[in-house]
């Protein structure tokens, strides 16, 4: 499984970003898929997942700012994030669900280098 995460930048308090995840047809046909961030001297920390048939699930902290959903015709998970905040400042990457927790990082694979989100005050 590889995946390339893209889309990060630098964003004032309140603006916006949206990542993309892409990755081949098939894995995008046969996996869950999730978004996760890690800041510095912390542990990586689940964002986001969507289901096969759609089902989204958020990381308390985002519900509401944070919007994932699949694009099919470009076989791409993206993260629509609004509302930005400096504790949302990460490094942001997406995996593939391999079973298990859907909150557990463990249960994902496909880890690629991330992106780099950059929220200042």
């Amino acid at each position: 499984v590889q995946l390339q995460a893209s889309g990060g930048g630098l964003v004032q308090a309140g603006g916006s970003l949206r990542l993309s995840c892409a990755a081949s047809r098939r894995t995008f046909n046969n996996y869950d898929m999730g978004w996760f961030r890690q800041a510095p001297e912390k542990k990586r920390e689940f964002v986001a997942v969507i289901t096969l048939n759609g089902i989204k699930y958020y990381a308390d902290s985002v519900k509401g700012r944070f919007t994932i959903s699949r694009d099919s015709a470009k076989n791409t998970v993206d993260l629509q994030m609004n509302s930005l905040k400096p504790e949302d400042t990460a490094v942001y990457y997406c995996a593939v669900f391999m079973g298990g927790r859907y909150f557990d990082t463990a249960n994902y694979a496909g880890w690629g280098q991330g992106t780099q989100v950059t929220v200042s005050s």
